[in-house]
């Protein structure tokens, strides 16, 4: 089924698609977050909440999940409030969201061939779940600006292991603009206002 998706469009290799796309927010939760560098978790918080904003307006199907709620806390209150009521939520204890109970499925039904992955730890959950992802035939974007991890060393480790096995590395701005693809799109003026 990913691979009939797949041919609808020659750019849906390279490029992110508003008819193609899903966004995934991976595990930004209180705890998880309070283990991160402040200016960190601020530039996490602020480039997540753009692409939520911007998938609202132009009907990208979103989901989110949650590792372990009971001892890693609920997806922050900024994030949960900028999910909807079509968002899927899922709560889970395996590190890739795509061994989850229901997820695979539920994301199947979307019928879209590409993901775009943000959150937290770059180089355990999204990680995983990209690898995951990518085996199962979707076109994996990993934004490099709206993911993290405890230590430095660790984020850029989990870039360069994803970008080796050719996952997509990509940026919050880039991302935009790719969903956008003109600036006559109707909603160009009010999304654009997001970068600052």
């Amino acid at each position: 089924m990913v691979n009939e998706v797949m041919s609808k469009s020659a750019n849906s290799k390279f490029l992110c698609n508003v008819e193609e796309s899903c966004f995934i927010v991976i595990d930004i939760q209180e705890k998880l977050t309070q283990a991160m560098p402040d200016k960190v978790v601020e530039r996490l918080r602020c480039n997540t909440s753009i692409l939520l904003t911007a998938a609202k307006q132009l009907g990208i199907p979103v989901m989110a999940s949650a590792q372990y709620p009971k001892g890693l806390g609920q997806v922050e209150e900024s994030i949960k409030n900028e999910l909807t009521d079509s968002s899927i939520y899922i709560e889970k204890t395996c590190f890739s969201c795509l061994q989850a109970d229901g997820f695979k499925e539920q994301l199947a039904g979307l019928n879209i061939s590409q993901v775009i992955l943000v959150g937290i730890e770059a180089h355990i959950c999204v990680l995983q779940t990209a690898f995951d992802l990518f085996n199962e035939g979707y076109n994996v974007f990993v934004v490099a600006d709206a993911i993290a991890s405890r230590k430095l060393t660790n984020y850029e480790s989990a870039i360069m292991r994803m970008n080796q096995a050719g996952i997509k590395i990509i940026n919050t701005e880039s991302v935009l603009f790719e969903w956008l693809k003109d600036a006559s799109h109707p909603e160009f003026k009010s999304l654009s206002r997001l970068i600052v």
